[in-house]
């Protein structure tokens, strides 16, 4: 196997068997595109022909499914998600084989799909993230027979419309649906909210199949996704745990540390001069990083300040600021609680936007081009601004990828929000475990004990400095953490690549390798 260094100073593969040649990333914007969009295929619907069917199978039998294909899901769900699961069983009950997941992340609520990789009805996955036991097992065990093709949001929306991807059969949840497939999931019992991902998915897959648990009279609406891109419709008893929706993933935090951090960095918002009218916004859904909403909230009012978007997950804390007029839109690829997604029924300015909206690099411009600012989270930072989110510190995989360099490079000011270290494990290193975001688009590192500024920022740098703001640079925050910790042992990684790190253009950031227990 042949291998590379790219831009980020990472040795990649030129090609993997099984996967094919690969890129090597060579910078955040630098990716030729060429060629058309790929499309679904042609199909018609007469007057007397039917929609909806009597169970799953009756639907993976229609559409044709068979060994070597390729499905996809969606996770709007999170963690309450029954529908991917459903139909991996009832694949595997029906004895197909060698099946690829395209799924916009995988959770804990996918694990039973250890065994249908074990038993071969799963050999390929793509995805934006994992957790959990199938990740250890991935990591640790390499159950799966060919690495893990992990994807940006916006660069898994790439892929599919160029037709690097091809899906051979969507499954789309939906919380609302009619009979010929007009679908959303902002209406029913498993209301998620916007639907974002899979909205992709439905336009380019060949067969598109809705899973609902709330099939209502025609025409449903609001549409979401419309009746012409689904084939078939299927009803169940529940397609998910709506409550699960938010677990563990969105709370303003009242950890002292937490609040440091975020008053650190709202100040640091302040200073760069950009929060002011019109300005616009996106936070992770993350303790911290919705302490500094909070503190911009407080800001904002005092100063009269009205923004013009907020962006990506939506959360019920986002919907406050747009409801209490700070924001003037809020703009939702992916709901993160059920405040958040009955925000939709009374605000016509919460308006649901597709993956590739939001952050594909290869459209006519996506909304992350647009962001004034991003608060950003870590696993690891390095003295190069690279940035983990991807694996531990052990080097299993537990992370995922989402939108963190997608936004990263299409904002103007980029703020890493993490504390200096967590269980006396440090998190700015020298170099850090996996490269996903690349230290070029980010502009500020925040933790508790001190704030480092990207050199490429000189006039912000110069700037903080002028305040009582602690700032030094990237390699005394690491020092600092190092005084505390101690050097951290180096993780002992196998020769099998186990996941690869794609940039949103495609292209490859880093590779993940097994660990060696």
């Amino acid at each position: 196997m042949e291998f590379v260094k790219n831009k980020a100073g990472r040795m990649v593969p030129t090609y993997i068997e099984g996967i094919g040649e690969l890129k090597p990333f060579n910078g955040i914007f630098d990716a030729e595109v060429a060629g058309r969009r790929h499309g679904a295929i042609n199909s018609k619907v007469v007057p007397t022909d039917q929609k909806l069917l009597g169970s799953i199978r009756e639907a993976i039998e229609k559409t044709g499914l068979k060994d070597g294909m390729t499905v996809s899901f969606h996770h709007h769900l999170r963690n309450g998600d029954y529908v991917l699961m459903m139909v991996m069983d009832e694949i595997a009950n029906m004895g197909i084989k060698d099946i690829t997941i395209c799924s916009s992340s995988l959770t804990n609520a996918h694990e039973g799909l250890i065994e249908h990789i074990k038993s071969g009805v799963v050999t390929g996955l793509h995805t934006s993230g994992l957790r959990g036991n199938i990740a250890k097992e991935i990591t640790t065990n390499c159950i799966l027979p060919k690495p893990v093709i992990f994807r940006t949001h916006g660069g898994r929306a790439r892929a599919i419309e160029s037709g690097e991807v091809k899906i051979d059969v969507a499954f789309i949840a939906a919380s609302c649906c009619d009979e010929m497939g007009n679908m959303n999931g902002k209406l029913g019992k498993s209301a998620f909210g916007a639907m974002g991902y899979p909205m992709v998915d439905a336009q380019y897959a060949d067969k598109v199949v809705a899973i609902t648990d709330n099939l209502v009279p025609y025409p449903a609406y609001p549409i979401s996704i419309p009746q012409y891109l689904v084939d078939y419709v299927v009803v169940v008893e529940e397609i998910g745990d709506p409550s699960l929706i938010s677990a563990g993933a969105t709370r303003v935090t009242q950890n002292p540390l937490e609040l440091l951090i975020a008053e650190y960095a709202s100040e640091v918002l302040i200073q760069s001069g950009l929060v002011k009218e019109g300005f616009s916004f996106q936070a992770g859904s993350g303790g911290a990083s919705l302490a500094v909403a909070k503190f911009l909230r407080d800001y904002m009012k005092e100063n009269n300040i009205v923004g013009s978007f907020a962006s990506g997950g939506a959360t019920s804390y986002l919907v406050e600021l747009l409801e209490e007029g700070l924001f003037r839109t809020l703009l939702d690829t992916q709901t993160f609680d059920a405040k958040a997604a009955t925000s939709f029924m009374r605000n016509e300015n919460h308006v649901e936007m597709s993956a590739s909206m939001y952050a594909n690099p290869h459209n006519k411009g996506c909304v992350a081009n647009k962001l004034d600012i991003m608060i950003l989270s870590a696993t690891e930072v390095d003295v190069h601004y690279n940035v983990n989110v991807m694996t531990a510190s052990t080097g299993v995989i537990m992370g995922a990828q989402g939108g963190h360099p997608d936004t990263a490079a299409g904002a103007k000011l980029t703020v890493v929000v993490a504390p200096l270290m967590r269980k006396r494990i440090p998190i700015v290193v020298d170099e850090v475990t996996t490269v996903v975001t690349p230290g070029e688009t980010v502009d500020v590192v925040v933790t508790e004990r001190g704030i480092a500024v990207n050199p490429k920022n000189a006039e912000l740098l110069q700037t903080l400095k002028k305040t009582n703001l602690p700032v030094m640079t990237i390699e005394e925050l690491k020092n600092l953490a190092e005084n505390f910790t101690g050097k951290p042992e180096k993780v002992t990684f196998g020769d099998k690549i186990v996941g690869i790190i794609e940039y949103r253009d495609g292209t490859v950031m880093d590779v993940i390798r097994n660990v060696v227990k």
